[in-house]
């Protein structure tokens, strides 16, 4: 067992594996033989996991099955592998026509998270790690994103913000926020100037699958000293390209922008 690795989590990771197509179902004394531990702690993890709706359990049997919390990141892990494997190739053709940061988001719960990142060869760039959570506030994706959400869910997510300045350009009031976002919903994307990162800048546009959702948002950033205001009018085309047909090849048949966020 590795030391960095607590017990009650690797046990609780070895429960989860007995569960496969031909077993969807286990009581606590099989699940005990199959992990070789006792019965009273099997249940006891069982039953913590059922209670954070990893597991849920058969009222009747007593079984244990997957539970929803596991289709749900499922679910998630499944249409990241489809989005970065239709995006790829745009992604290139991108990178290749403006020399500069490409990266690719999704949303997860009230933040985004960067899923594949084309580095610019230029000596001066931005350098962000893949699989790291920024806001959705800040930023030209994260506002992207937000920007394109049904209303009933931009609302949720508006009304549990709380807008923490991470530069001195990073927009903090809820009313400047929520102005942008219309802008951004009738142009199509957003930009930003250093709203998360000083002295960085970036324009990204959304992805759409077939339910008209964002799935989804292209960046492309670099250093705000390259990010002209022609430069930026120079991406648009190709970044709206790009994110067209990304989206078609996830599904969508729709105008882009959309018009309806109902």
């Amino acid at each position: 067992m590795d030391n960095d690795i607590s017990p009650i989590l690797s046990r609780s990771v070895a429960i989860l594996d007995c569960f496969n197509q031909d077993r969807s179902e286990i009581g606590v004394r099989e699940a005990a033989r199959l992990v070789n531990l006792s019965s009273s702690a099997t249940g006891r993890l069982m039953a913590s996991l059922r209670n954070l709706g990893i597991l849920s359990q058969n009222p009747e049997s007593r079984a244990y099955s997957l539970g929803p919390r596991v289709l749900t990141w499922a679910g998630v892990y499944t249409a990241t592998l489809d989005l970065r494997k239709c995006a790829l190739p745009f992604l290139e053709e991108l990178y290749l026509t403006t020399n500069e940061t490409i990266s690719l988001y999704i949303l997860q719960g009230n933040d985004r998270i960067c899923v594949e990142r084309l580095e610019s060869a230029q000596t001066v760039r931005i350098v962000a790690r893949v699989g790291r959570r920024l806001p959705l506030y800040a930023g030209s994706a994260g506002k992207v994103l937000l920007a394109f959400l049904p209303i009933a869910r931009l609302r949720e997510i508006l009304s549990s913000l709380t807008l923490e300045p991470l530069t001195t350009n990073t927009i903090t009031d809820r009313s400047r926020l929520e102005n942008e976002l219309a802008i951004i919903r009738k142009q199509g994307y957003s930009t930003s100037h250093g709203e998360w990162i000083a002295d960085a800048s970036g324009i990204a546009a959304p992805i759409f699958d077939q339910f008209s959702d964002p799935v989804g948002a292209i960046s492309i950033s670099g250093p705000t000293q390259r990010f002209s205001q022609r430069t930026i009018e120079q991406f648009i085309p190709p970044l709206i390209h790009a994110a067209i047909e990304i989206s078609r090849e996830m599904g969508y048949r729709g105008l882009f922008p959309p018009k309806s966020l109902e």
